[in-house]
């Protein structure tokens, strides 16, 4: 059994922000698998089922993001789950460029407050994590004001792209393991910008 937890804040303000790229994967992952993520359970909407071949538990911690640990420990000790080998975690990520996801066995928060939470309540940070890039936050612009923004329309295709290479890595990591979905969809997606600026 996995636990796919994806992080973010619950409530409308909050829905479709940079900051809730986790939740958006997660309810991706849910609807391609069918799976209703609705019951309230461990401070958390979850959802359990089949994807890639596995029985799975779907997350979206409704703690808010600072204690999205608070909630996954609970998932994780309920169902008697190993965090290294069955936890992945879905979040965003600002030191990636919009488009590009990045996959890590294992590994710091990254300044990350939910991973740190989740690191700190599980005394691990042996974990699965697929990050998302929402890209860095513009000149003049404070970071809380940028992680909890909408994502800019001119981004809006290639973050959807991300989302749906994070379902596809998830589906990789529990059937070819997690080396091969890092090798698949650890490259970094070429700005098209850049690229005819070299010509």
């Amino acid at each position: 059994m996995y636990i796919i937890a994806g992080l973010g804040n619950p409530g409308a303000e909050y829905s479709n922000t940079r900051h809730n790229a986790g939740f958006m994967a997660v309810d991706e992952i849910a609807k391609k698998a069918g799976i209703s993520v609705t019951e309230k359970k461990h401070r958390a909407l979850i959802g359990k089922g089949v994807f890639a071949g596995q029985k799975v538990v779907l997350v979206k911690p409704q703690t808010y993001m600072n204690l999205s640990g608070e909630s996954i420990r609970a998932v994780t000790d309920y169902y008697k789950v190993d965090p290294v080998n069955e936890l992945i975690v879905l979040s965003d990520d600002i030191d990636l460029d919009v488009g590009n996801i990045r996959i890590r066995p294992k590994g710091s928060a990254g300044g990350h407050n939910g991973l740190k939470n989740i690191i700190a309540q599980l005394g691990t940070q042996d974990f699965t994590r697929v990050r998302i890039g929402v890209g860095a936050k513009k000149e003049g612009r404070d970071l809380v004001s940028h992680v909890l923004g909408k994502i800019d329309k001119s981004d809006a295709e290639d973050f959807d792209e991300a989302i749906s290479n994070t379902v596809s890595a998830v589906e990789t990591i529990m059937s070819e393991g997690c080396e091969t979905a890092m090798n698949r969809f650890n490259k970094k997606k070429s700005d098209p910008k850049k690229e005819q600026n070299k010509i």
